[in-house]
């Protein structure tokens, strides 16, 4: 069963950029599409990006041309570099995994199984 830690959140002021990464544990290579998710104060958890086990990336269009998701597989490590922050981008940030035979479910939280415990990225205007 795979175990994700994020780490990389912080506080920065609107126009600046923060790294997100999520470290894979018990985690092969192609056997899941991997996601970042955020969830702001009384908000629902909203998809920000997602890589598929072939490397296909997708965004959300609030973060297109903005955020960056990508993968080192000799590290286990997903990322997500984030550019330009705007304080509408304020929330907790999660990295899942979906298995990959189920990749092709819609891509919404309740279908991703494995969790990670969440990073906060607070951005000021």
């Amino acid at each position: 069963q795979v175990r994700l830690a994020e780490s990389g959140g912080g506080s920065v002021q609107a126009g600046g950029s923060l790294r997100l990464s999520c470290v894979a544990v018990e985690y092969a290579h192609g056997m899941y599409c991997m996601a970042w998710f955020r969830q702001a104060p009384g908000k629902e958890r909203e998809r920000v990006a997602t890589i598929d086990y072939d490397g296909s990336t997708s965004y959300a269009d609030s973060v297109k041309g903005r955020f960056t998701i990508s993968s080192d597989n000799a590290k286990n490590t997903l990322y997500l570099q984030m550019n330009s922050l705007k304080p509408e981008d304020t929330a907790m940030y999660y990295c899942a995994a979906l298995t990959r035979d189920y990749c092709h479910w819609p891509l919404v939280a309740a279908n991703f199984a494995y969790w990670g415990q969440g990073t906060q990225v607070t951005v000021s205007s």
